[in-house]
């Protein structure tokens, strides 16, 4: 008799549950008389659901061969290999064989049990078993595995899954997966090697994975992912390229487990290499028909300039399209580098010639639940039926990647219906993209303040953007709603609009209450690299209500006008330039702004109001960087209207610290001419027409603080002014009171405004927190009026520059 039937002795084949157990069993050789006889009958029992002759239809042997106890073993593994059997025998009978069969079970029923973390619905499409399929154990054991890696991809490596088997009538069972989910599994730190030119702070804000702390309520990221490490690499590795560093390398990106199972340590290992420039750039074309000077325009990398390789990327790309409207078809763009090692610059020719002539027949998009396909397509300069350049292929997935909408994105190309058609296959996870995120905390301007928002980045799937925002103090409530269409109307313009309500209380800096409600139209587009044009249309109602009695004059009389209620209709236009190496916390590179505000489209005001502002960042050491800032900004009114209090500028501490807000400008108040000093009028600030400012400051990490606190100290020097009162400011000369040779006034109050530089000295303690950045700076006022009002300490949201 060759029998399976011992296999249930072995541990190890009841684990298994395989054929291959088998070959661990030692069969005994049957007589020499079965070797040679011939078989004439083979019975088949057991068998319930599966017919006789299938069971027949799997063995090695049929009636007239001779017994052979090798094609019985086959027959055996054969039989197992169809995951209908639970044991399988084979009997040498006087005529014959007999082969005996027990059959595996029927699933009657999946359940999963445990489960709140993960739906139903997912487990349900992730396991090999369904109703009524066949329940062997391999695929149980391989189940279990397939839902662990579930939780594992969402963090939770304490996840455990134990099946149970419940036994039902006529061959039937039901399984059910006892799930234990656990905790997440958190990141509790990420460090770096190997970085010299950014700091840990640095490149943690560049990848998507977080560091677990107080505020993880506030975040998803903090649960470690192996997906999200792979992209986090490949973000590390595009920054450095963007930023010189074109020989570096991302080693590795190890995660280490703590042996209680809760959290994950990550390193990622770095060698920067050297920081590279560009060199000589030229455009070479071996094809006929190519315009090359009107090319250079399309050339974003300049001689002299730090390596980019994002610029090369985009260069590239442009030249290619700009061939192909010049009608040359099948045209190719290759940038071929050359290096000056000595000169640690990366000479570039950009050579034009002929790629396989190849069409796109079809592109599918596959992976989308939620978002929609024209989203994904738009980001191809690509349609079905354009000639295929794998360059322009290579951007779209590259740009569908920067959406942030999609875990990972594959594009995969195979053979279409003809020799020189290709099916793009568009390969897609989707990731959450929807934020709720609250903070509070304390600043010396408002007290206690705090904000709850709720975004959504892909809004219904259409790549919308839109933002609640909640914010407030004790002498503040804001409201605001944020809409953006990144591409209006299927171009590279980014279109929206907001709806605002602000409303401020009375307060020692202010001695009336406002309310300002409206919302506005905008446009953005890109001029060039790294260059944008914004326009805007704003219309707004304003209130100025419960006004002192105690308040200025000046103040008095604005609310007067219109009864203090005013709309106010204008149009904006501005020009935003950013070079910076890092969006956050840039060490190189510098930002400029310009603007413009016309109001008096309808409306009860008319101005025109400007400002401008430059930021330059410069790295004296790896860790050490020089910032200088310099704003400016004037306001004036036309059409014989003059500028009203509301609209003028009011500045303090946030542009010269060192002073209180609304410290420095403009103010009403009683001068003694005997003593020369001002004696406090209302003391109110009245504002100004025209304003500067500037800053020189030295960032520097501090001593023994280590850096994934994200902790820093700088020192700073800043200088301002702002001058030029309104016209109810300037009547109040027209009150001002004489002295009497003992220092008293006669009477009435005079305008204090002085075009005089206010300067400061300081220290500052800047913390990268979980709610934001925040700043502490301690200040010393060195030049002021005697009408100034100074503040020693300033602690709040730090002003980013």
């Amino acid at each position: 008799m060759r029998s399976f039937g011992v296999i249930k002795r072995l541990a190890v084949a009841l684990v298994l549950g395989t054929p291959a157990a088998v070959g661990a069993l030692h069969i005994a050789a049957a007589p020499a008389y079965a070797q040679s006889a011939v078989i004439r009958d083979i019975a088949v029992n057991g068998n319930r659901r599966v017919d006789a002759a299938t069971v027949r239809n799997y063995l090695k042997f049929n009636v007239g061969d001779a017994y052979d106890a090798g094609k019985v073993d086959q027959s055996i593994r054969s039989l197992f290999s169809t995951g209908l059997f639970a044991d399988v025998s084979i009997t040498r009978t006087a005529n014959g064989v007999s082969v005996t069969v027990r059959e595996n079970p029927v699933v009657n029923q999946v359940a999963f049990e445990g489960n709140s973390e993960v739906e139903k619905a997912t487990l349900e499409g992730e396991v090999q078993l369904k109703s009524r399929s066949v329940y062997t154990r391999s695929k149980v054991q391989a189940d279990v595995q397939r839902i662990l890696d579930i939780y594992r991809r969402q963090g939770r490596f304490a996840a455990k899954v134990e099946p149970k088997l419940i036994e039902m009538p006529d061959g039937r069972v039901n399984v059910v997966f006892e799930i234990n989910e656990g905790g997440a599994t958190k990141v509790k730190s990420i460090s770096f090697v190997g970085n010299r030119a950014f700091n840990d702070g640095q490149l943690r804000d560049i990848i998507t994975t977080s560091q677990s702390g107080l505020f993880d309520f506030l975040k998803g990221t903090n649960i470690y992912d192996p997906d999200r490490l792979a992209l986090d690499r490949e973000l590390l590795r595009q920054y450095y390229l963007k930023n010189g560093y074109a020989d570096v390398r991302v080693v590795s990106a190890n995660a280490e487990l703590d042996r209680d199972g809760s959290g994950f340590f990550i390193t990622f290992v770095v060698e920067e290499g050297p920081l590279f420039k560009f060199g000589t750039v030229n455009i070479e074309s071996k094809l006929p028909g190519v315009n090359i000077p009107r090319l250079q325009s399309d050339v974003l990398t300049k001689a002299g300039a730090l390596f980019d390789l994002s610029a090369l990327d985009k260069s590239t790309e442009q030249m290619t399209l700009a061939v192909s409207e010049q009608g040359v078809a099948f045209a190719r763009v290759r940038p071929q580098t050359t290096r000056d090692s000595t000169g640690q610059a990366i000479n570039i020719v950009y050579l034009i010639d002929e790629g396989p002539k190849v069409y796109i027949e079809r592109i599918n998009i596959n992976g989308n639940q939620r978002t929609q396909d024209y989203v994904i397509r738009r980001e191809f300069r690509l349609a079905e039926g354009d000639a295929y350049n794998p360059l322009m292929v290579e951007r779209a997935k590259k740009r569908l990647q920067n959406l942030g909408f999609f875990k990972t994105v594959e594009v995969k190309r195979r053979q279409g219906g003809a020799q020189d058609r290709i099916v793009l296959d568009v390969d897609l996870i989707e990731q959450s993209t929807g934020e709720l995120s609250f903070g509070a905390g304390y600043s010396t301007a408002e007290g206690v303040i705090g904000d709850v928002s709720l975004t959504e980045r892909n809004l219904l799937g259409k790549g919308q953007f839109v933002r609640l925002r909640l914010a407030g103090s004790a002498e503040r409530i804001q409201i605001d709603l944020s809409f953006t269409e990144p591409r209006f109307l299927d171009r590279n313009i980014a279109a929206g609009f907001d709806i605002f309500h602000k409303g401020t209380t009375k307060s020692t800096t202010q001695p009336f209450a406002t309310m300002k409600t409206g919302g506005s139209l905008r446009l953005g587009f890109p001029l060039a690299e790294n260059f944008w044009m914004h326009t805007s249309y704003t219309l707004s109602y304003d209130v100025i209500k419960d006004v002192e009695d105690t308040a200025s004059r000046a103040i008095k009389e604005a609310a007067k006008f219109k009864d203090g209620k005013t709309f106010t209709s204008s149009g904006g236009i501005g020009l935003t330039y950013d070079a910076r190496n890092h969006p956050n916390t840039p060490t190189r590179g510098f930002f400029l702004t310009a603007g413009a505000d016309l109001a008096g489209l309808g409306g009860d005001v008319k101005y025109l109001r400007t400002n401008a502002e430059a930021r330059g960042y410069y790295p004296v050491t790896e860790k050490v960087t020089f910032v200088a800032r310099a704003a400016a900004g004037h306001i004036l009114g036309y059409g014989g209207s003059d500028v009203r209090l509301l609209d003028l500028f009011q500045k303090g501490g946030e542009t010269v610290r060192g002073f209180a807000s609304s410290g420095y400008g403009p103010r009403d108040l009683i001068y003694q001419p005997v003593a020369g000093t001002y004696a406090p009028g209302s003391g109110d600030a009245l504002g100004g027409s025209t304003y500067w400012t500037t800053t020189a400051e030295l960032r520097f990490p501090i001593p023994l603080v280590p850096d994934e606190l994200g902790i820093s100290g700088a020192v700073f020097a800043d200088a301002g002014s702002l001058f030029g009162a309104g016209a109810e400011a300037k009547k109040l000369n027209t009150q001002c009171g004489t002295a009497t040779p003992d220092g008293s006034s006669t009477g009435g109050v005079c305008l204090a405004d002085s075009s005089s530089i206010r300067a400061s000295v300081g220290a500052s303690l800047l913390w990268n927190s979980p709610l934001g950045p925040l700043r502490l700076d301690i200040a010393k006022a060195l030049k002021k009026e005697d009408y100034d009002k100074t503040q020693l300490i300033r602690f709040g949201a730090s002003t980013k520059f």
